[in-house]
């Protein structure tokens, strides 16, 4: 009998170390977060009006994530510090573009965050960092070549064990109609 206890204790224990941190973002004091991750692809607007509308009807906040790509930043006298800077600076300046956005949108808030790595790795992080994070919200792209990668990605190989549900905004949806759906 104990040993059906024991064999079961572990099951549960590797069974629970592959789930994700529980969302705190119902709980008192919390507040649920629209994650949105900011790049510079015109469908891109289209998550950052959808997320602040919908955050605004919800008492939610918009988080606005914009990852810089792990470079060749391995440069001599200083150019290394100087190409980060610049990365940081423009990094800066999207994001500073996607909160206007927001503000204008729904006259809220948004949270910054800017981080260095590969994008999906940096996106997982920061939804295991901040467990108000409940909404991870793309827009799909609208060329002949899909709905673009991350898109891909995440609505793909990874969607059965993604740790929160994803909104995917269709590009080509004016502000009349992301407001209606929000």
């Amino acid at each position: 009998m104990w040993q059906g206890k024991i064999l079961a204790a572990y099951h549960l224990k590797w069974q629970h170390a592959d789930m994700v941190a529980i969302r705190k973002s119902n709980e008192e004091g919390h507040h649920r977060k629209f994650l949105v991750v900011v790049d510079d692809t015109p469908e891109c607007g289209r998550a950052i009006v959808y997320a602040a509308k919908r955050a605004a009807r919800t008492g939610g906040i918009v988080l606005l994530l914009y990852v810089i790509a792990p470079g060749n930043f391995q440069h001599w006298l200083g150019v290394e510090d100087i190409m980060r800077q610049e990365a940081r600076d423009n990094a800066d300046t999207i994001l500073a573009k996607a909160a206007e956005r927001v503000r204008a949108a729904a006259r809220t808030e948004p949270e910054l965050v800017v981080r260095e790595g590969h994008q999906s790795d940096e996106i997982i992080a920061l939804i295991e960092e901040d467990a108000d994070i409940a909404i991870l919200v793309l827009a799909a792209g609208t060329s002949k070549e899909g709905p673009g990668p991350l898109v891909s990605s995440i609505a793909g190989k990874s969607a059965g064990t993604f740790p929160i549900p994803t909104t995917i905004v269709p590009g080509n949806l004016d502000d009349d109609a992301l407001d209606a759906l929000a």
